[in-house]
């Protein structure tokens, strides 16, 4: 008898925009980014300067102008004496404050302002009225300002925030640090999160794609005094733009009542969203009356199947994947956890280069711009809750007779049709995991999940309690193991029906271009990610992490920690480090040796490794230098000088390795299939640091006042070599506009402040964040250095264009 499966088939949601186009007028909607303009004032206020009063003089030097979005945790110096935990930066309570005109056309329409996400525990006033408390800094949320508001005037919105307390044992940051936008609909009109799709492909867990059935369910409000008879339209538009279906239902609704419509269509041929082809279609709703159309919204999704078996793992339109995945928080050197959207496709591209093919969001629910450039580019995605229960504060025992969950919904609500996302997390090593009460919460929470989204399987990320009589395991779909490889086959015995994963693996701590333990200086070696045993240095990835699971065909796939470095959590050491040294690239992106290990693991395209990154060891000539090289081909060479140092055949996610007596010259690896070379690496001892250079991805940018690139920054010998020794310190000056936001090195250990104009480069790299003005300009950029030649960049700011593939980023509708 065929062994039972958990089969999944859906699509969803990644963003809903205003309506536009010639296909259908535009509905008369706002939502407009309000990023520009804020005031900001760093520590407590006493009533006598009380920010919510108009008179409040916010002139004064204690307030600050900036733009969202803004993290101020970057502003504190390191202390030794501060949280370990948040990187050693003590955060304070802080206030902002916006002047917000309000047209005066919007009288009599639904006014709200959307966040992004605040950190935290935000309370918020509009014209000194109080409109409520968010506590979470995490979940999106709406405040109602339609009695407060003053149409046609301006308006006065307060803010405070106090990030001292915190949810996490990372560095969380401050602030408002996602974006915010104000929101004007007619009263009837498309509820917030409103629209949701789902569709199921016949026959599609065994690879079927000729036909696909679509659910729409709409959610629409109805705030008017009065009830309202409508028309609901919904087209499907395919990936070309073409209008593939049509629906239209007629319905009435009472005065102040909200309706949830259902329709069906079915799609011949569907172009499925996959890996390879993230295919997507767009939904484009309005709401008619009287032949006009009163409001409407655009939301993109896609089809895909997605089935998961205990013996075989994870399947995507019946094709099976194992999951290359890599855990990430949110925060980037120069702008903390305020990451403008454009920059999260560079992170999620970074990974695929990698071959990953999976983001946990970890552990908590991410910026949406993430999810939309996961959509976009085909990146699987672990959605994670950020706590049990209703808690926010980690390790507070929980509430086990909650039913309901508000942060958990908002992320299912807001998520729940982005088709990159293949499970939602519902919480990270909960200490009532083993045990019957965390059983009872764990189910009431599945069934709170369940009630907006029965189309992806429940976990957690779990640290036990696997095979406890009663807990969290018997209640899950899919059972996540965060390290413990050792348990892998005992919790498959106790749960055998369950599909499993490696929720969290590999936690090895590795310092870029370093190559031996010092935690005097907060470094941590490479040769780390290749140790026998577990030790404090993290679960070696190349013994106990990828290969445990690439060997257990039943395992799923895993979420290697962690896919960059990240602020706080500094591990194996504290101080001096700052930040923690998990990642496959350090928190600039730079690639580690890990990352090298991991890609021979993952990728087809023949590769190979060196490791160490440098043939510079001054005063260590005749001592052996260990090598190895990492590579996805069955054979490998190293030579030395020129001279062969011999062949070694290697098995699959394994290396080689040799000791060489160090000679300053050329150490070259050859990678062989078939007896054919079919990939090299090469390292030269170089001589002393002589030019910089400046190699960013793109170099046009969207005059939008928010799109911001990343400049890699690497010093180089007269022979044009990169000089893996490097420390020399960058100023960079940008002339025509824009704004230079700072700076990282990857260097864990590094005390300089993020936002600055200069950093010293760590083994020869640095980067530098620049962001776009308002309008199209021309921007310089200027590197320079004493004793270097400087290097310059051209950067071109184009106008706005919806087109524009270089600004990615795509606001959420409420």
């Amino acid at each position: 008898m065929k062994p039972a499966t958990l089969a999944l088939a859906t699509f969803f949601i990644l963003h809903s925009t205003f309506l536009t186009g010639a296909a259908a007028a535009p509905a008369p909607r706002t939502h407009q980014l309000i990023n520009e303009n804020w005031k900001f004032h760093l520590g407590d206020i006493t009533p006598a300067t009380d920010p919510i009063a108009p008179a409040c003089d916010d002139t004064t030097p204690a307030w600050k102008d900036i733009q969202l979005p803004h993290d101020y945790g970057l502003d504190f110096p390191y202390k030794q004496t501060s949280s370990r935990r948040r990187g050693y930066l003590d955060p304070e309570i802080a206030w902002y404050r916006k002047h917000l005109p309000i047209p005066a056309t919007d009288q009599g329409k639904t006014l709200q302002l959307e966040f992004g996400g605040i950190f935290r525990d935000a309370k918020i006033w509009l014209n000194g009225h109080y409109l409520g408390n968010h506590k979470s800094g995490y979940t999106t949320f709406f405040i109602d300002i339609t009695k407060a508001a003053k149409p046609g005037a301006d308006n006065l919105l307060v803010i405070r925030v106090d990030p001292t307390q915190r949810e996490g044992w990372w560095y969380e940051g401050c602030g408002i640090y996602r974006n915010v936008y104000y929101n004007a609909t007619p009263p009837l009109h498309v509820a917030n999160h409103g629209t949701c799709i789902t569709s199921t492909v016949p026959n599609g867990n065994q690879g079927a794609s000729d036909l696909a059935h679509l659910t729409i369910e709409t959610t629409i409000d109805n705030d008017a005094p009065a009830p309202a008879t409508f028309h609901l339209t919904s087209e499907i538009l395919a990936p070309d733009g073409q209008i593939v279906a049509t629906l239209t239902t007629p319905h009435e609704i009472s005065a102040n009542a909200t309706t949830t419509l259902t329709q069906t269509t079915t799609i011949p041929n569907p172009q499925l969203w996959s890996l390879e082809t993230p295919n997507l279609y767009r939904l484009r709703t309005t709401i008619t009356q009287n032949t006009s159309a009163a409001d409407g919204v655009t939301t993109t999704f896609g089809i895909r199947t997605i089935h998961y078996d205990p013996d075989t793992g994870f399947h995507l339109n019946g094709k099976h994947i194992k999951i290359h995945g890599a855990a990430a928080h949110q925060d980037m050197p120069a702008v903390g956890i305020a990451v403008p959207d454009s920059l999260q496709p560079w992170r999620v591209k970074k990974l695929q280069e990698m071959g990953c093919n999976a983001w946990r969001t970890a552990h908590n629910p991410p910026n949406e711009s993430l999810l939309d450039a996961c959509d976009r580019l085909g990146m699987l995605v672990m959605d994670e809750n950020r706590h049990l229960g209703n808690n926010y504060t980690a390790g507070v025992t929980p509430d086990f007779n909650d039913t309901t969950f508000p942060d958990l919904a908002a992320m299912i609500r807001r998520d729940r049709n982005h088709p990159s996302i293949i499970m939602w997390s519902l919480c990270n090593e909960e200490k009532p995991q083993g045990t019957p009460d965390g059983e009872r919460l764990i189910r009431a929470m599945k069934t709170d999940a369940q009630r907006l989204d029965k189309t992806r399987p429940c976990t957690a990320a779990m640290n036990g309690g696997w095979t406890a009589p009663r807990g969290f395991a018997n209640a899950l779909d899919l059972i996540g193991v965060n390290y413990n490889v050792d348990k892998y086959d005992s919790i498959r015995a106790a749960h055998p029906r369950t599909p499993i994963y490696g929720s969290e693996t590999a936690h090895t701590k590795t310092t870029r271009g370093e190559y031996a333990n010092d935690p005097a200086t907060g470094m941590v070696s490479a040769y780390n990610l290749l140790a026998a045993n577990e030790s404090k240095t993290g679960d070696p990835i190349a013994t106990r992490g990828w290969p445990s699971i690439s060997t257990r065909p039943w395992m799923a796939g895993s979420f290697t920690w962690t896919g960059f470095d990240y602020k706080g959590e500094p591990n194996p050491y504290g101080w001096p480090d700052i930040s923690n040294n998990t990642g496959f690239m350090d928190v600039c992106g730079f690639p580690k040796d890990k990352y090298f290990y991991q890609k021979s693991c993952w990728v087809t395209k023949p590769m190979v490794h060196i490791m160490p990154m440098t043939w510079n060891w001054p005063g260590k000539e005749g001592q052996k230098i260990r090598v190895v090289l990492f590579s996805n081909s069955p054979q490998v060479e190293l030579l030395h000088n020129g001279k062969t140092l011999g062949k070694q055949k290697l098995k699959k996610d394994a290396w080689a390795e040799w000791q060489v007596p160090y000679a300053p010259g050329t150490l070259e690896a050859r990678a062989y299939t078939n007896n054919q070379l079919v990939a090299t690496d090469k390292l030269e001892t170089t001589t002393a640091p002589a030019t910089i250079q400046l190699t960013p991805d793109r170099t046009t940018l969207t005059a939008d006042n928010q799109d911001t690139i990343i400049i890699p920054v690497s010093i180089h010998d007269a022979q044009g070599r990169l000089v893996p020794d490097a420390a020399n310190r960058i100023t960079f000056t940008l002339t025509g506009g824009g704004r230079l936001l700072g700076t990282g090195n990857g260097n864990p250990a590094d005390h300089d402040p993020d936002r600055a104009n200069n950093r010293k480069t760590f083994h020869g790299l640095c980067i530098v964040l620049i962001q776009a003005g308002p309008a199209p300009a021309t921007l310089q950029l200027t590197a320079t250095s004493p004793n270097l030649k400087p290097a310059t960049l051209t950067l071109t700011v184009a106008p706005q264009n919806n087109s524009n593939p270089s600004n990615p980023s795509n606001p959420s509708n409420p």
